[in-house]
């Protein structure tokens, strides 16, 4: 056989031993929206899981387990707020991914509190329980990342008014938690928050927050483009949540709700009323944008 036709012949068997080589890797794990909507499904079969009720305990546990599995170490962060019911214990949950800089921390965040309701039984599938199912379908997807910050997944509490929303009834688990990294010295390095609620409606049709950070929502609206993804709607709808806290501290931050849902603050706010396919949508468009975002935060 001549040198030449030996060299080739050399060279398909090296490229068929390394397709399969590559054939038989493990894919880079990516979000599933069905594993996401069995979450939710978990914690709405808890009941109501008001921020210091007897419901909010196995919620917490439930979320741990989950990320004890994948690996991950969880924290717990305690802290009294003041209510127009009085003192009431609440516990934001902490995992955090590393990441190459240690400098900075991306936070993606959402809350595992129901709001308080004595009439009828609200079990929160949707506001509640899609945001901390999502950060559990996410944490899976990123541990095995090569993350150029740590991104850490924050299960906010006590999101929910005890009474009627206003700026001190509402969102007391974000509020707590950037007076802590203010009072401890680590607000400077906290680079972006990502903040999802209520994203598992079955008709998603998720607005652009004017009280967001600009570059943030853009950079997640350009990534919903590419991918074709109708369910974020190119139209304004200024939102009040757990992201205002640290944009009033300096933090970027940009929310992902859709407060247009029918059963919102009903009975009805049950796990029919969810699909996987949404879940699917907020999944895939944050992954594809978090280059992006990351790429400007360096």
């Amino acid at each position: 056989m001549p040198l030449s036709r030996a060299r080739g012949a050399v060279a398909a068997v090296v490229a068929g031993v390394l397709a399969c080589a590559q054939a038989q890797m493990p894919s880079s794990p990516v979000f599933d929206g069905v594993r996401a909507l069995e979450h939710a499904r978990a914690l709405a079969s808890i009941g109501p899981r008001v921020a210091g009720s007897p419901g909010a305990q196995p919620a917490r546990n439930y979320i741990t387990r989950q990320l004890l599995v994948l690996g991950l170490d969880v924290q717990e962060q305690p802290f009294e707020a003041v209510t127009p019911i009085g003192r009431v214990a609440m516990v934001n949950l902490r995992a955090t991914l590393p990441g190459a800089n240690a400098s900075g921390r991306l936070i993606v965040a959402g809350h595992y509190d129901t709001k308080l309701f004595r009439e009828f039984r609200f079990v929160g599938a949707n506001d509640g329980g899609s945001s901390a199912a999502f950060l559990i379908e996410l944490a899976r997807v990123l541990k095995g990342r090569r993350n150029p910050f740590a991104i850490e997944l924050l299960f906010l509490d006590g999101e929910e008014a005890v009474a009627e929303w206003s700026e001190e009834d509402s969102t007391y688990g974000s509020r707590y938690y950037v007076d802590a990294a203010r009072k401890d010295g680590t607000l400077g390095r906290i680079k972006a928050l990502l903040l999802v609620d209520m994203i598992g409606d079955r008709d998603l049709a998720l607005r652009r927050d004017p009280n967001s950070t600009a570059w943030l929502t853009d950079a997640i609206w350009a990534a919903a483009k590419r991918l074709k993804r109708p369910e974020f709607v190119d139209e304004p709808l200024a939102i009040e949540d757990d992201h205002l806290p640290f944009i009033r501290a300096g933090v970027p931050a940009v929310d992902l709700i859709d407060l247009d849902y029918p059963a919102w603050h009903t009975e009805e706010d049950t796990i029919d009323k969810l699909s996987a396919a949404s879940l699917q949508a907020v999944g895939d468009v944050l992954l594809a944008a978090l280059p992006d975002i990351e790429a400007r935060l360096r």
